[in-house]
């Protein structure tokens, strides 16, 4: 109790030393201030409800049609654009931690709209080297943060990366995303057999990554895997 608060006069001594600022504007109050948050790139109109990738019109994905991913589904609130890459940039690259409360309230409110019946959070893991270099895992740290403000158990250590990876920007396409993460994650927990499991990520660019955590994830006995990242590339 005692370690509590004073972490929390703590945390108020250095917001009033050094008040937080908007990634987007650079405005003091908050890291993502209203105004910001209010014109942040939010996904609408006709999507695939199995890849959420933005449809021209209601109709087949021509993405899911050349490959379809093993997940039961992608969802992701935002557009990887604007304040919302600045900031994902800045939490992923910029040692910016701060920006998971913020980031993960953005995630809790949209799973608050679109339930996905899931049982446990599932954070899409790094390989050892690059926890080591990066010092913290981004998908973790929003994991965390979506169990908070949902009541949903988090498995944090339940997937892990097998290998390390190409990261999946240096990649050249779908194809080539698709064989670098083959075979990259295993899955050893066998408590989630059974449960409806929903993974979390920072960025969704093909479901590449998605689609195999998933396939661990099911021969670990998961009866549903859905894929949840903040942001999508269109």
């Amino acid at each position: 109790m005692f370690t509590a608060r004073l972490d929390e006069v703590k945390g108020k001594l250095i917001d009033f030393l050094f008040p937080p600022r908007c990634v987007g504007c650079g405005s003091e109050g908050s890291f993502v201030c209203a105004f910001c948050e209010s014109s942040l790139p939010r996904l609408a109109g006709p999507a695939c409800p199995t890849c959420s990738r933005p449809l021209a019109r209601n109709g087949d994905c021509p993405h899911c049609r050349a490959w379809r991913p093993e997940t039961d589904g992608i969802r992701s609130p935002f557009a990887f654009d604007g304040v919302i890459r600045q900031s994902i940039y800045q939490f992923k690259y910029g040692h910016f931690k701060e920006l998971a409360a913020p980031l993960g309230r953005l995630l809790a409110g949209y799973l608050e709209r679109e339930s996905l019946g899931a049982e446990v959070l599932v954070p899409v893991p790094l390989h050892s080297s690059r926890l080591r270099e990066r010092g913290y895992n981004q998908s973790a740290l929003l994991a965390v943060e979506l169990g908070k403000r949902s009541g949903l158990p988090v498995a944090g250590d339940s997937l892990v990366r097998l290998r390390p990876t190409k990261p999946q920007v240096k990649t050249a396409g779908a194809a080539e995303r698709q064989r670098n993460l083959a075979g990259a994650f295993g899955c050893r927990d066998r408590s989630l057999a059974g449960k409806r499991v929903l993974l979390v990520d920072d960025v969704c660019t093909t479901g590449a990554t998605l689609s195999a955590c998933a396939i661990a994830l099911r021969e670990a006995g998961a009866s549903l895997v859905w894929g949840l990242a903040l942001a999508r590339e269109a």
